[in-house]
C-alpha cells in the first residue's frame, strides 16, 4: 500500500504533519477529516523516505511561528462569474476529500481568469507556508469580499469548508443572476438612447449645415428661435475642428472622473447613494435590490455559523448603499447592547413593515436564516417583477420620445423654407 506525507490542521488551528498508508489521496482525505483534521497537502512518498522522528499514522505538530513568509501580490477585480465557478469547483472537490493544495492547483489550472489564476497561486503559496486559507484571501481585498473571507473562515473552524464554499457559490449565482436581469432590462433603453443620440448628432452635423447654405442663398436673413438654437448647436459642433471637440470630450471625461472620485469620498458617496433611493422609478427598484442583498447575505453568513455581530458588520460593508449600511449598523449596536434586530431597523424608515415583522419573529423563533432566505427570495420576486414593468413601460416612452426630438429638428429645418414659399406666394398673388 503506497505511503503519503501529509499536512493538515486540526480543530484548533495549529498545523499538523506526518505520514500514513493509503489506498489513495481520497482514502487519507476521507479518513483525516473523520477525525477531525482539515487536509491541507498531501504527497505520495516512498516509505523509506518517511519523515525521520515520525511514525506512520502519527502526527506531528509543526510551529506556527516558522512559517515560511511570502509576499501576496493584490490584484485587481475579478469577474463575478469567474468567482462563482471558482466556488463551485471548490466546494465540490473539498467535499470529495481531495488536499486543500490540491485543490487549489486544480484550479489554477483550470481557470480562465489570468488575474484570478495569479491570486490562486499566491494562495497555494500562503497555504503550503502553513497559513488558513482565509488569512491568505484576506491578503486579496479586491477579489475576495469581507463576505468570502467570512464565510471561508466559518467553514474553516466549523470544519464545514465545504458546506460554506457551496453556500458562497449558491449567493454568487443568485447575485450574478440579480445583476442580469438588471443589465438586461437596462439594455433596450441604453441602445435607444445611443441610437437617438446619433440620430440627433448626423442631422444636426451633416444635414443641418446644408439646409443653413441653402436658406443663405434663398436670402433668408431672420430664422424663427428654435431653427436659430439648432444653427447654433450646428456651429459650435462643425466650426473650429477638431481642437473644439477635443475640448468637449475633455472637459466631459474632465467631469466623469471628478464624479466618480467624488463618490469614493464618504460624503460623496452617501449623498450618491440617498439620490439613487430617492429618484423617481429607478429609487424603488434599487431599493428592493438593496434588501433583497441584505437578506441573502446576511442569512448566508448565519446559516453557515457567522457569529451575528460579524455578519451584520459584514453585511453593512457588503449592501453596497451607505444609508441602508448605517441602519444595519444601527441595529448591530443594538443587538451588542442585549436588544432585539427590529426596532432600529423600523426606526430607520429604510427597511419596509413586512421586513422587520419577518425579522423579528425570526428573531424570537431562533430561525432568522431561514426567515432572511424568504425575505431575499421574495423583493428577489419582486425585482424581477419590477424589471419587466419598467422595461414594459420605458419602450415605448423612449420611442415616443425620439420621435418628439427628431420631429423638432426636422420642423425647424422646414419652417423657413415654409416662410420662404410663403413670401414667394405673396410676391406672385401682388404682382
Amino acid at each position: 500500500m503506497p505511503t503519503f506525507e501529509y499536512t493538515v490542521r486540526d480543530q484548533s488551528g495549529k498545523v499538523v504533519t506526518g505520514t500514513r498508508e493509503a489506498e489513495n489521496e481520497g482514502t487519507l482525505a476521507r479518513g483525516l477529516q473523520e477525525e477531525g483534521y482539515l487536509p491541507v497537502r498531501m504527497r505520495r512518498v516512498r516509505a523509506r523516505a518517511r519523515r525521520r522522528g515520525a511514525q506512520a499514522g502519527q502526527p506531528v505538530l509543526v510551529d506556527a511561528t516558522k512559517r515560511k513568509k511570502t509576499g501576496g501580490i493584490i490584484i485587481g477585480g475579478v469577474k463575478l462569474k469567474d468567482l462563482s465557478v471558482f466556488s463551485r469547483q471548490f466546494a465540490t472537490m473539498i467535499n470529495a476529500g481531495v488536499s486543500l493544495v490540491r485543490c487549489l492547483s486544480v484550479l489554477r489550472e483550470q481557470t480562465g481568469s489570468a488575474r484570478l489564476r495569479q491570486v490562486i497561486l499566491d494562495l497555494q503559496t500562503e497555504v503550503e507556508a502553513g497559513a488558513t486559507l482565509s488569512s491568505a484571501m484576506n491578503k486579496h481585498p479586491r477579489t475576495f469580499n469581507n463576505l468570502t473571507v467570512g464565510l471561508v473562515r466559518a467553514g474553516e473552524v466549523g470544519g464545514v469548508l465545504d458546506e460554506t464554499l457551496e453556500r458562497l457559490a449558491t449567493f454568487l449565482e443568485k447575485d450574478m443572476e440579480l445583476r442580469r436581469k438588471v443589465k438586461a432590462a437596462m439594455t433596450y433603453p441604453t441602445l435607444v438612447l445611443i441610437a437617438a443620440f446619433g440620430i440627433v448628432t448626423f442631422l444636426v452635423t451633416f444635414i443641418l449645415p446644408k439646409f443653413m447654405a441653402m436658406f443663405k442663398d434663398l436670402g433668408v436673413k431672420e430664422m424663427p428661435p428654435t431653427t436659430q438654437m439648432l444653427m447654433d448647436v450646428s456651429n459650435f459642433l462643425t466650426n473650429g475642428f477638431p481642437h473644439r471637440q477635443i475640448m468637449v470630450g475633455a472637459v466631459a471625461f474632465g467631469l466623469w472622473i471628478a464624479f466618480k472620485r467624488f463618490t469614493r469620498t464618504k460624503f460623496g458617496k452617501r449623498l450618491w447613494d440617498m439620490f439613487r433611493l430617492k429618484i423617481p422609478v429607478f429609487g424603488k427598484l434599487n431599493h428592493r435590490i438593496a434588501i433583497a442583498r441584505f437578506a441573502r447575505t446576511l442569512g448566508t453568513l448565519l446559516t453557515s455559523g457567522v457569529p451575528i455581530l460579524s455578519a451584520m458588520e459584514t453585511v453593512a460593508a457588503t449592501v453596497d448603499n451607505e444609508i441602508i449600511g448605517d441602519a444595519i449598523m444601527k441595529a448591530r449596536a443594538s443587538i451588542r447592547e442585549g436588544e432585539s434586530i427590529g426596532p432600529p431597523l423600523q426606526k430607520s424608515n429604510m427597511f419596509p413593515p413586512m421586513v422587520v415583522h419577518m425579522v423579528s419573529i425570526g428573531e424570537e423563533t431562533g430561525a432568522l436564516d431561514g426567515m432572511l432566505g424568504k425575505i431575499a427570495d421574495f423583493y428577489e420576486q419582486e425585482v424581477d417583477a419590477a424589471l419587466q414593468s419598467l422595461t414594459a413601460s420605458l419602450e415605448p416612452i423612449m420611442i415616443v420620445v425620439l420621435g418628439l426630438v427628431v420631429g423638432f429638428i426636422v420642423i425647424s429645418m422646414f419652417m423657413p423654407l415654409l416662410a420662404v414659399v410663403s413670401s414667394l406666394s405673396a410676391g406672385d398673388e401682388g404682382g
